[in-house]
């Protein structure tokens, strides 16, 4: 067996650990250089604190992946991979065919390193200086784009994204004749009640900080943690729920317009600071990694990103969220060309990625920020790849500040899974990303280096790498589990039932009945995404919140969406369904949750197939972990993520924290 089929084979579970090392090691014996050389015996972590570079990456310099010669600085001209530096703008990001690499890390055939993934201190929870990192959710909000599908509809036609100042930004007007710029839409909205956060709070909250705090939740979502899941995420001391926070920011409009705006006797005005970027989603998921906010101008939410990569190798949590945001909301900060964003991914030890089952984007090979000079990097080989270098994130999505970073990663994440890149020039549009190959004719993985140079003379990169393992199987979730959703008020779950109605009917392959009349089958799928794995997903990655639903999930895709259609259009479950509402505080009415033996009534519920009375538990307010009951079945993330929950988002800004009578979902 080659390396591939022998992960195959360990990742599917039909090889063990044991096995899979001898056989790879075997496999490996004549060779006379590897893909990824050991690192220096100062880089090898300590057992117990993990790695200790500044950097949290390893410091292998000159390594080479074999068709480029290595230049000293860990950097290979690889097959022509280009790197843009925007000096115009002061930032960029490109794409490159072929192998690049970046600091202390190279390019090998393959999609990552068999050891890393079976090595020994990562089986016991502790990562690496040389781990690779998976990236398993990602969200973001971009100009004329409230979500990555559209972003990335935009990316493909080469959407001109810029637009006068938007109308609903009165206090802007004074500054807005003539000015064009690259703008969020209804950045006053908020839905506080989704967050459990006063209108009166929310009001006070940075706006940067709410839509934050939106998207990496949804990141979150997609990747299935915002529920028991979230228990799983524990370091090698044991502490649970181990999720680190990392946002980039630099703004502080809002404070500044509130400070403008003061009057004595008027009350406090929101904080400049950041802290809260990080520190709100840390505390209202009780969280135990690090948080932490960063401003380094528009290295911001790249360096985000690097601090979260050095956090998990050094084994401080389990996974972390980063991302960045900027708003343009303040007068003074408006011009020409001006741009705005929010964005967050998730990211994991790749070897714990593989055996938690995660949906896997990309993988983050290496990053590096905080540099005050820009890393030497490979020249283009074509001109086709020097014209492709001068594209910048700015002609996408503006100048936009701290958000430019993880906006140029998300964007490099999104050509490498989907194997088409976006060139350059005005007319950008996307087009096939070919593979290339090594020397034996074997595919490599598409690599994407994304590099940030700030005005102030900072640099931020990242090098990026498409996820080409192959699929390890389809969950299917089992027979009979039932399809859970919640939410913080009933109209938020009638919402989020009509949104994953839609969601289902837009993923169908096909009509339910190919002679049946146009309004026979109109609005009804005759297939789409298993119910049972999607009810798995909905069971054991989203948080469970007050008013809930429980419908089955074994009877198809057709029946599933009209049953959710019927609850969300008159809050009504139907036959075989069930609701509850626990907003008054009296779920769990026999105190459940507080005796020492309900886990294991649960447990034995769960292995005597009582699925139905479990769910009716889950109904009444007890705390069911279904993640730890299904931890025997193999977890594999759907291919396609369900939607992210609904929100009910409506205008607060300073001193105007009164909401409308009847809130219309929004996203």
């Amino acid at each position: 067996m080659d390396e591939r089929e022998i992960l195959t084979r360990f990742k599917a579970g039909t090889l063990g650990r044991d096995d899979a090392a001898r056989l790879l090691n075997g496999a490996r014996q004549p060779r006379t250089e590897t893909p990824f050389p050991p690192p220096r015996p100062e880089s090898v972590p300590d057992p117990d604190h993990g790695v200790p570079d500044a950097h949290g990456a390893s410091d292998a310099h000159g390594a080479s992946d074999g068709h480029g010669a290595p230049d000293g600085r860990g950097m290979s001209d690889g097959h022509g991979a280009s790197v843009g530096h925007g000096a115009s703008v002061g930032h960029a990001a490109s794409v490159g065919p072929g192998a690049s690499v970046g600091h202390g890390a190279s390019v090998g055939p393959g999609a990552f390193d068999g050891d890393r993934v079976l090595d020994s201190r990562a089986a016991a929870g502790r990562a690496t200086s040389t781990d690779l990192i998976a990236v398993v959710g990602i969200a973001g909000r971009y100009p004329l784009a409230p979500d990555l599908h559209a972003h990335w509809d935009n990316l493909l036609t080469g959407r001109d994204t810029s637009s006068a100042v938007p109308a609903t930004r009165p206090w802007l007007a004074s500054s807005a004749t003539g000015r064009r710029g690259h703008f969020l839409d209804a950045v006053a909205d908020f839905d506080p009640e989704f967050h459990g956060i006063t209108p009166t709070e929310a009001a006070q909250m940075d706006p940067q900080e709410r839509l934050f705090l939106e998207v990496a939740w949804d990141a979150l979502e997609d990747a299935g943690y915002t529920g028991s899941r979230l228990d799983t995420l524990t370091t090698a001391s044991g502490a649970s729920r181990a999720l680190g926070v990392f946002v980039g920011a630099a703004s502080h409009d809002y404070a500044l317009l509130a400070a403008g705006a003061w009057t004595p006797g008027a009350g406090a005005i929101p904080a400049p600071g950041h802290w809260g970027l990080p520190g709100r989603l840390a505390a209202s998921l009780e969280l135990t990694g690090p948080a932490q906010a960063v401003d380094t101008a528009e290295c911001s939410g790249l360096t985000a990103v690097h601090l979260a990569v050095g956090a998990l190798r050094r084994g401080e949590c389990a996974a972390a969220v980063a991302g960045g945001v900027e708003l343009v909301l303040h007068p003074a900060r408006l011009a020409d060309g001006a741009g705005e964003g929010v964005g967050a991914v998730v990211l994991k030890p790749l070897h714990r990625a593989l055996a938690d089952g995660d949906r896997v984007h990309a993988v983050v090979r290496d990053t590096a920020g905080g540099h005050r000079t820009r890393p030497r990097r490979p020249e283009p080989r074509a001109a086709e790849e020097a014209h492709e270098s001068r594209e910048t994130t700015a002609r996408r999505i503006g100048s936009a500040g701290a958000v430019t970073g993880i906006a140029a990663l998300t964007d490099a994440v999104l050509q490498v899974r989907n194997g088409v890149r976006i060139t350059g020039g005005p007319e950008s549009a996307g087009v096939p990303w070919p593979r290339t190959r090594d020397e034996a004719g074997r595919e490599l993985p598409r690599t994407a280096t994304v590099e940030i140079a700030a005005e102030s003379g900072g640099t931020a990169w990242a090098v990026i790498e498409e996820y080409t393992a192959e699929p390890g199987g389809t969950d299917t979730g089992g027979d009979g589990g039932p399809l859970l959703l919640s939410a913080p008020t009933p109209a938020h779950l009638a919402a989020t039932a009509r949104r994953l109605a839609d969601w289902l009917t837009a993923t169908a392959d096909a009509p339910a009945d190919a002679d049946a009349d146009a309004d026979t089958n109109a609005g009804h799928p005759a297939s789409g995404p298993a119910p049972a794995g999607l009810a798995r997903a909905l069971r054991v990655g989203r948080a469970a919140l007050p008013c809930r639903i429980a419908l089955p999930a074994s009877r198809g895709v057709i029946e599933l969406v009209a049953r959710l259609r019927h609850f969300a259009d008159t809050g009504e479950a139907g036959p075989e369904g069930a609701t509850a509402d626990l907003r008054d505080g009296r779920g769990d009415p026999l105190g459940l949750d507080g005796l020492p033996e309900t886990r294991d009534y649960l447990i034995a519920l769960w292995r005597a197939g009582r699925t139905e009375t479990l769910t009716r538990l889950w109904l009444n307010g007890v705390g069911v972990d279904w993640a730890a009951l299904e931890a025997a079945s193999p977890w594999a993330a759907p291919s396609q993520p369900p939607p992210p929950s609904a929100r009910l988002r409506r205008p607060l800004w300073l001193g105007a924290d009164r909401a409308p009578e009847e809130p219309e979902p929004n996203g």
